[in-house]
């Protein structure tokens, strides 16, 4: 059979589907064709084993949560102030968690990571490359606080994300909302005390 490359993005797209909503047991590639709606046997003529399949999960979830290059424009424009800052994280919470089925699925990627080397690699290259980006656009952008701030709120937001989508009833939109306001004003003042930079 002839492969494609949007054939398997396709396929990949729907793994992390299937693997959000059924869990890494029911990560099969026949789960895969159905999600899919392709014939039986499509998902095994294009990944060699399930090791494969969830490496190539792990390579493509982070091209989706990633913001577009309009949102990055936008996150440059105006004052690069706090309440700029603010804004910025209200929409990287909103945005992750609007693909709530990748986020969840890069949950079950993280604990599968721990059995699969290959799939380790490729979570720590893709969320390293990640939080680098992250420092580095804070740093040539202007906005307050430093690489501890940016770090802080990678973590704090990160939890926000998992309660959001696994434990809606904890916090309502608008606690969720004043704490992502109060992380980045804490995180801020953090940085403006001058504490040691990570990175």
């Amino acid at each position: 059979m002839r492969k494609n490359a949007e054939r398997r993005l396709a396929l990949i797209d729907a793994a992390i589907e299937v693997l959000a909503r059924e869990g890494a047991r029911g990560l099969t590639f026949r789960a895969v064709d159905t999600e899919a709606a392709v014939p039986p046997g499509t998902a095994s003529n294009y990944f060699a084993n399930r090791d494969d399949l969830f490496t190539q999960i792990g390579g493509r979830i982070y091209d989706r949560l990633l913001p577009d290059e309009a949102t990055m424009a936008r996150s440059r424009e105006g004052d690069q102030d706090e309440a700029h800052y603010a804004r910025l994280m209200h929409e990287v919470v909103d945005r992750v968690s609007s693909f709530g089925s990748g986020y969840l699925a890069l949950l079950e990627l993280r604990l599968e990571a721990t059995r699969r080397p290959a799939l380790r690699e490729v979570l720590t290259e893709r969320i390293r490359a990640d939080i680098e980006a992250n420092l580095a656009h804070q740093e040539s952008s202007g906005l307050p606080g430093d690489a501890t701030s940016v770090l802080l709120l990678y973590m704090a937001l990160n939890w926000l994300i998992l309660e959001r989508l696994t434990l809606p009833g904890i916090f309502t939109e608008q606690q969720a909302h004043d704490l992502v306001d109060a992380a980045v004003q804490r995180a801020l003042v953090t940085g403006r005390e001058g504490s040691p930079s990570t990175g």
